[in-house]
């Protein structure tokens, strides 16, 4: 086998792993990800065909895997598993105590798949990586799972929600739009407020109730791009963002 075959061969590996992440991949992304024409991921595609996987051509979109279907898990390197324990002290100062959960359980099953000489290293690093005291471990809030698949779902999501500044409760049906996060601060949702009808932001720490409702949404054509630069614009500080 010469070094062409196995650049191809782990081209394609990549390839497949790349459809594994992805709903739909363009052969222009997946041309430009990997370095080779469009031709070639014509060639790599047709190859994978052939070989048996269950690839879709969507004429105008891209490709994408069949619904349910797997390759053996990936073996990661020692770098790559030294990233995701890194990013584990992180989520574990984080103020919603669902992601934890969620983020441990995903965790574990990632370790379970290294190999014994990475896990030994893994578990060293582990125990050698802390986050400053000085950001806060108290969970404020539980709702984050929760929110995420809302929004991913276009689901509405019934509130009563505490405001920061009146300190008066209100109940407000809202259409999850984006997250953001700062370590100092607790997660704020941004969603569109069908109560203001405008589009506002909510400390997930001041939600007293939450409630998803079987209501769905149209997605928003704004971006979050979008909708941070007119907050910059109005206010002409990032720094609304957190309040």
């Amino acid at each position: 086998m010469n070094d062409n075959d196995t650049k191809r061969i782990s081209r394609l590996i990549a390839i497949l792993t790349q459809l594994q992440t992805k709903r739909i991949l363009t052969s222009t992304t997946l041309a430009e990800k990997f370095g080779v024409s469009v031709r070639t991921i014509y060639r790599d595609i047709k190859a994978l065909e052939q070989a048996g996987v269950p690839i879709f051509t969507e004429d105008g979109k891209g490709y994408s895997l069949m619904e349910g279907y797997k390759i053996p898990p990936v073996m990661f390197t020692e770098n790559e598993a030294n990233a995701l324990i890194t990013v584990e002290q992180l989520v574990l100062k984080n103020r919603d105590s669902s992601l934890i959960k969620e983020y441990t359980a995903a965790i574990n099953k990632i370790k379970a798949v290294l190999l014994y000489s990475t896990k030994e290293k893994v578990e060293l690093l582990s125990n050698r990586i802390t986050v400053s005291p000085a950001i806060s471990h108290t969970n404020t809030s539980n709702s984050l799972a929760l929110i995420q698949n809302a929004l991913t779902a276009f689901k509405v999501l019934n509130i009563v929600y505490l405001s920061e500044y009146k300190d008066e409760k209100t109940e407000r049906k809202i259409e999850p739009f984006a997250l953001y996060y700062s370590l100092h601060e607790s997660w704020t949702l941004i969603a569109y407020c069908r109560l203001r009808k405008d589009y506002r932001m909510f400390r997930l720490d001041r939600i007293l109730k939450i409630e998803p409702l079987e209501l769905s949404f149209k997605p928003h054509k704004l971006t979050l791009e979008e909708y941070l630069e007119v907050k910059k614009k109005n206010f002409n500080s990032p720094d609304i963002l957190l309040s």
